[in-house]
């Protein structure tokens, strides 16, 4: 067989070429990890013990346990992880906290699903890695829908070091960023872990969390985050109510929240425009008057709502679990012009978005609204 430049690369262990590929796929990071078993599991599952996890009993799902501490698992072939970063970065949101009729979505999520769009990339590259190899490469891909530890997976490839926000942060690129696995039965070489933590003294993010959620770091060094209290979760993963005392903490963000990363000096400094167009916000989204939200999503069904967000990260709430933020959101907001809207989520179908619109009410006609 002639030689071949790009499949000697790969058979001798070369990842320089790998790397490239995913930039020139639009990923603004990517190293690689071989070692297949995690180096925080006892962590991980300490974590779990105290329950921070919530309601996501998926996480501690004994056999998704065992497979996020070896990678062997779910690739029985496995010689090496490709870890990407795709940049998520954009224009401020034209809502803030100071303008509490209007809606707040996380800037993650106001475009496109990054599964979709972060997945379709993986899979090109490794197309492009088996045509490079010049056979068959075994390979699996992940965007944050496996059973994997994807930030240490990151920190080992050399993306960043774990923030006190328990975010993967890189001195060029700030934290908004997602990330991306690529598992395959190559033998590539693994790229440095980025061993250092810059955060120093710092600890806005910490002080800026409005729910508490933010514990600091514990005796390893490791930060700790109780989930169970963290504003993406009560509004994006919690199925049920949102605990009482924390709904004045969420204003009017209504879909995840980016109050650790905003404060973040990382973030101030570094953190360049997404070139993805993919992730432009959509204008339903962004800077959404929180009445007309409230009056579109009552007009929905539960699967009119997958349709029309289908291609967005926003349909994990589902429409229920969006309507009750909302109605926390107009509580919150405290207007009275926000309880005509609020009287009829009351009379709505879901018994959870009555519940959460009664609240919501009870809080206007009681003066307790307004942004705390």
């Amino acid at each position: 067989m002639s030689y071949h430049p790009v499949m000697e690369h790969i058979r001798t262990g070369r990842t320089g070429w790998a790397v490239d590929q995913a930039r020139a796929l639009g990923f603004d990071m990517a190293g690689v990890v071989a070692e297949s078993r995690s180096r925080q599991m006892a962590r991980f599952r300490e974590w779990l013990e105290t329950g921070m996890h919530g309601t996501m009993a998926y996480l501690a799902r004994p056999d998704a346990v065992r497979r996020r501490g070896d990678l062997d698992l779910t690739l029985p072939t496995f010689r090496s992880a490709l870890v990407v970063a795709h940049s998520y970065a954009g224009p401020n949101p034209t809502t803030s906290p100071g303008d509490p009729a209007r809606a707040i979505f996380a800037r993650y999520a106001r475009g496109r699903d990054y599964h979709h769009v972060i997945a379709e990339k993986l899979e090109e590259l490794g197309r492009r890695l088996e045509r490079a190899a010049g056979h068959a490469v075994r390979r699996r891909v992940y965007v944050d829908t496996g059973p994997l530890l994807e930030r240490e997976l990151a920190a080992r490839a050399g993306l960043g070091w774990f923030g006190r926000n328990t975010m993967l942060i890189h001195p060029r690129h700030g934290s908004y960023f997602f990330l991306g696995v690529l598992l395959t039965d190559l033998a590539l070489e693994p790229t440095t872990p980025f061993a250092d933590d810059h955060c120093g003294t710092c600890r806005r993010c910490l002080d800026a969390c409005p729910t508490g959620a933010l514990l600091g770091r514990d005796d390893s060094g490791a930060p700790v985050m109780d989930a169970a209290r963290c504003i993406s979760y009560l509004t994006i993963e919690l199925r049920g109510p949102i605990p009482e005392e924390l709904r004045p903490a969420i204003g009017n963000r209504v879909y995840g929240c980016d109050i650790c990363q905003e404060v973040c000096p990382w973030n101030e400094k570094f953190s360049a425009p997404a070139t993805e167009p993919g992730y432009a916000p959509r204008a339903d989204l962004d800077g959404a008057s929180l009445v007309g939200l409230a009056e579109r999503l009552l007009a929905m069904s539960g699967k009119a709502f997958l349709r029309e967000f289908r291609d967005s990260p926003v349909s994990r709430a589902r429409r229920n679990g969006l309507l009750r933020n909302v109605c926390v959101a107009l509580g919150n907001w405290g207007a009275e012009e926000a309880m005509p809207v609020l009287e009829r989520a009351a009379r709505d179908r879901s018994a959870l978005v009555r519940e959460h619109a009664e609240w919501a009410l009870e809080r206007i006609r009681t003066g307790a609204g307004g942004q705390s």
